[in-house]
């Protein structure tokens, strides 16, 4: 497994960030291991929703959960506002960084990870390949 470390910066874009890292860093199959940091704006897609939700405020990211790829990237996130106030969802683009986001990032390259549409969820859902040639994988 590789470890990749990544800091953002005030004003960038939490999502497009890592989709531009995952393919920096030529990301087969990644996750997220860890992930700290502030938003000042906050776009987010509850569950059955088809519109995401956008707040406008300062908050702590709690926690940050998903897989990372060429292909895509699928994230869920927690937040609280100043009162502790927590709230969390489908992570969309037009999550801007406040001060800070310290993100830890694991690849195996046992696996490749792409989506593709769903017809029963209506989504673009995960699709994982096995590569055969990966130290450790069976042939």
């Amino acid at each position: 497994m590789k470890i990749f470390a990544i800091r953002l910066k005030p004003n960038e874009d939490l999502r497009e960030s890592l989709k531009k890292f995952a393919i920096q860093q030529h990301i087969q199959a990644g996750f997220i291991l860890s992930a700290i940091g502030s938003l000042k704006k906050a776009k987010i897609r509850f569950a059955n929703q088809e519109n995401s939700t956008v707040f406008s405020d300062k908050f702590e990211i709690l926690a940050l959960n998903g897989t990372v790829a060429i292909t895509g990237v699928h994230l869920h996130i927690a937040i609280a506002d100043k009162q502790g106030k927590t709230i969390g969802g489908h992570l969309d683009n037009g999550c801007i960084i406040y001060t800070t986001a310290e993100i830890v990032i694991g690849a195996t390259e046992e696996f490749s990870f792409k989506r593709t549409f769903d017809e029963q969820t209506g989504y673009q859902e995960l699709e994982i390949e096995t590569q055969r040639n990966a130290e450790g994988c069976e042939e």
